[in-house]
């Protein structure tokens, strides 16, 4: 698998705009291209892409982890390009219309190696992507507690490793088993995961691509 930060508070790339707000591309073999949330501005989103050499008319579908505007508000944009998305929402989601969209209710499996916790909390669904290592797990800002979110992905297999924001996720020991944190957007604490876990920590930022 492969997976584009196409979005985020940093920019890895210099060329690419660093802006509050999420998203990433991700590619598995023998399954439809996925981008997982759409930062907050779809002009900036559009021109990262562009710059990545990513065609946004060829992303299949779009995963919305929660629904404030950092991780959203690139969708009428992205949507205005690209006609054939379907678009995967948790119910707290609202105001989508005249889409194809398919609400997830709880854990579930949108394709074969690729699953959503389902909403926990009633704010956040995660997803994850069944690698041979093992799962990865990307988060858009853990606004749920990270346990339950690791509990629930843990339903699925072992977790190989964690992408995305946390926020002030501080209960470092709960990554003590991951193989791979690379932490993103909103999360508080980058310097203490980095000091903590410094062979399995990545540098996020725009422009980062991870390949498992």
């Amino acid at each position: 698998m492969k997976i584009t930060l196409v979005y985020d508070n940093t920019a890895f790339r210099k060329n690419l705009q660093a802006d509050w707000g999420f998203s990433a591309l991700v590619e598995v073999k023998a399954t439809p291209k996925i981008l997982f949330d759409t930062g907050g501005d779809g002009k900036i989103l559009l021109s990262n892409m562009k710059k990545l050499g990513i065609d946004s008319t060829s992303i299949d579908e779009v995963f919305i982890s929660h629904p404030h505007f950092d991780h959203t508000g690139g969708l009428s944009e992205f949507l205005k390009v690209n006609e054939r998305a379907k678009v995967f929402i948790p119910p707290s989601f609202q105001g989508l219309e005249n889409r194809e969209i398919i609400v997830i209710t709880g854990p579930t499996k949108i394709h074969k190696n690729v699953f959503s916790t389902g909403e926990l909390d009633g704010i956040e669904q995660s997803m994850g992507v069944e690698t041979n290592k093992g799962i990865v797990l990307i988060v858009g800002c853990s606004h749920p507690y990270m346990g339950h979110i690791l509990d629930a992905a843990r339903k699925f297999g072992k977790i190989y490793g964690i992408i995305g924001g946390m926020h002030g996720f501080s209960e470092f020991e709960l990554f003590k088993d991951l193989k791979l944190i690379c932490p993103t957007h909103c999360t508080q604490h980058k310097a203490e995961l980095k000091k903590l876990y410094p062979q399995k920590y990545i540098e996020g930022g725009a422009g980062r691509t991870i390949e498992i």
